[in-house]
């Protein structure tokens, strides 16, 4: 099972650890590697089915990655008090 299948009740609760974007970008280079290994073996099915696995996959991490930005340059504006 995908780390991106959250309970919907813990959706959105902490900050996503680096070992967690890690073991993303490892199971995202995994489904790359079967997704190769059905096109050579004609198994589109399949194959699809972890094409739509890794798109989900990278779309949660260009997620993390734009909350993270915009804190980022929230706290780079942000005015002394």
């Amino acid at each position: 099972m995908s780390l991106v299948f959250v309970p919907e009740r813990l959706r959105g609760r902490g900050q996503v650890g680096e070992d967690t974007v890690q073991r993303l970008l490892e199971e995202n280079d995994q489904l790359i590697r079967c997704i190769v290994e059905y096109q050579n073996k004609g198994r589109a099915t399949e194959c699809s089915q972890y094409q739509q696995i890794l798109h989900r996959n990278l779309i949660y991490l260009a997620s993390i990655a734009d909350s993270g930005a915009t804190n980022t340059v929230t706290n780079a504006v942000k005015p002394d008090t």
